[in-house]
């Protein structure tokens, strides 16, 4: 995928405390209504990076994390599911970043980077925490939700900022960073244009557990973050995602 000057079009804003949104956009010459690509950085002692981006927005996103802190700090490189978009530049990441090392689910772990990064990774067992210094991270098994087996997200408890990769998915190229506003619209016009989620058995106990965690920024992968009552949010989804009820006639 040509992505053009990425550096011209990736921007960095801080949409919690320590918590950096880097979001290069994809106009609608290469992606049809244009699309946007987040990764997250978390700025403590032992920086985490959440999602890497695809290997072509590796010098872009690397030099929006320098603005905040050196990328060779990089202590964690952390994914949702094993996609392009979410560690297409792990290897250039733990290149540039001696003290790296990949973190995901157990899963992810096992079947994932063992063939593909370049460094062991980190597994992080379903409810497991790592302190940062001042963050802590939690990891969330969500097998198949949105999609893949590997599947899970990360909260950060300070902030209670929820890193939602592929939830809230949002369609264009222009977005504002931080929203107080609706993305739950856009975002099912997105699913119900190009229907990704697994829809699995499981999916709404999932979605409920997330919400449990009464998130108050949930860092969207695709499309403007949203500030706020996360929870709430989340239970709009979740009854969005169920299958309408048919009466039988007798």
């Amino acid at each position: 995928m040509n992505v053009g000057n990425s550096h011209e079009t990736t921007r960095i804003d801080e949409i919690a405390d320590g918590i950096y949104r880097i979001s290069s956009r994809i106009p609608p010459s290469v992606i049809p209504n244009g699309f946007t690509f987040n990764q997250f950085l978390i700025d403590d002692e032992e920086p985490l990076l959440f999602h890497t981006g695809g290997r072509r927005l590796f010098d872009a996103t690397a030099d929006a994390i320098g603005r905040v802190v050196p990328v060779d700090r990089l202590r964690w490189i952390a994914y949702s599911h094993f996609e392009p978009d979410e560690c297409g530049a792990m290897n250039q990441f733990l290149a540039a970043a001696p003290r790296a090392q990949p973190l995901c689910g157990r899963i992810g772990a096992m079947v994932c980077m063992p063939d593909y990064a370049d460094r062991g990774a980190r597994a992080l067992a379903d409810g497991e925490t790592l302190e940062l210094g001042r963050h802590t991270v939690e990891w969330i098994d969500a097998p198949h939700v949105p999609h893949g087996w590997d599947c899970g997200l990360m909260a950060e408890t300070q902030t209670r900022t929820l890193f939602c990769g592929d939830l809230f998915t949002q369609f264009g190229d222009r977005h504002e960073p931080l929203t107080e506003g609706d993305i739950l619209g856009p975002s099912e016009d997105a699913r119900k244009a190009l229907d990704y989620f697994a829809h699995g058995p499981a999916s709404p106990a999932v979605i409920e557990r997330l919400a449990g965690g009464d998130p108050k920024t949930l860092a969207c992968m695709h499309g403007t973050s949203f500030q706020g009552d996360g929870a709430a949010l989340l239970r709009a989804l979740g009854s969005a995602l169920q299958p309408s009820q048919k009466v039988s006639e007798n």
